[in-house]
């Protein structure tokens, strides 16, 4: 048997004060890693932000203070050129998350009312290749595929396919989790009151699950917006225009091709700081109905009107 001395007094409190300097050291040592990753993440979109305030065409060179680049962003033929790629880019993004979503919410919903759990598993197993795939493997395997294979040149109907299999492994690994907590006698009981399956889908199915639709939806367009090898691997040189052939670039492309050529051209500088802007706005918007929607929710949980 085991004797075991009882700490004394004093060796307790200095214990305690020891466990107390580590948990005040990690605590402190948690707020600085935090601070340096957000440093490190904000910063640039700071600095670029500060330098569109002027007309100096070289970054760290401060120059003349105004809004000659917002300016020049919707006068000048590069600026005009830059908001035409991210039109280009946005009608990618839309019509590509359409396609994803449609497609993904079919395949989770599938997979998870399949019967068979080996071919179940296997189509999960699948689904997660694309995510865990190297980009550049996906992008020079569909190249391939359009251009060998399929024999196509590449268009934009490559381009949406290329964003439409980036995406959909996404928005099916959304929806599916929000199909295994949805409760299975909603969609049972709807048939038994004499809903079609159809009816049953849209009316109890897809409604139960659209938060995992939408955080789908929202990972889509976030691909698509910010995608850049598959862009350059299946979209088109040229695209027609009312009636005259234009030079085809989405915002990724448009930027590291005149990046390749010298500095950040100084167009760059407002619309990035726009975006930049636009997005803040949107995710502070979020926090803050959030943030009222959790106080409506507590009101309604003590009774109060």
């Amino acid at each position: 048997m085991v004797n075991i001395k009882p700490l004394s007094i004093e060796e307790t409190n200095r214990a305690l004060k020891r466990k107390r300097i580590r948990s005040i050291i990690f605590k402190h040592a948690s707020r600085v890693f935090v601070f340096i990753m957000l440093a490190l993440v904000y910063a640039p979109l700071v600095y670029i932000s500060i330098y569109s305030f002027t007309d100096s065409k070289v970054m760290g060179e401060w120059g003349e203070t105004g809004f000659t680049a917002y300016t020049n962003l919707f006068a000048e033929s590069e600026g005009l050129e830059l908001l035409g790629a991210a039109r280009n880019t946005a009608i990618v993004a839309v019509v590509s998350t359409i396609i994803a979503v449609v497609l993904g919410t079919l395949g989770a919903i599938g997979i998870f009312y399949s019967r068979h759990k080996l071919w179940k598993n296997t189509l999960q197993f699948m689904n997660q290749i694309p995510i865990v795939n190297a980009e550049i493997v996906t992008a020079f395997s569909l190249l391939v595929f359009f251009v060998q294979i399929l024999n196509m040149q590449t268009s934009f109907l490559t381009l949406i396919a290329g964003h439409v299999i980036l995406a959909l492994p996404y928005v099916v690994l959304s929806v599916l989790p929000k199909l295994e907590q949805m409760d299975p006698s909603l969609y049972e009981a709807a048939m038994d009151l004499g809903a079609t399956q159809t009816r049953a889908l849209f009316k109890v199915v897809i409604p139960d699950i659209m938060p995992g639709i939408l955080s789908g939806t929202l990972l889509s367009i976030t691909l698509s917006l910010d995608d850049f090898v598959i862009t350059a691997f299946t979209k088109p040189a040229n695209i027609v225009v009312m009636g005259e052939e234009e030079p085809f670039q989405t915002i990724s492309t448009l930027i590291d091709e005149k990046i390749k050529r010298g500095s950040v051209p100084l167009e760059i500088r407002p619309f990035t700081a726009i975006m930049f802007g636009l997005i803040l706005l949107v995710m502070i918007g979020m926090y803050v109905k959030s943030v009222l929607d959790a106080k409506k929710e507590r009101k309604l949980l003590k009774g109060e009107k």
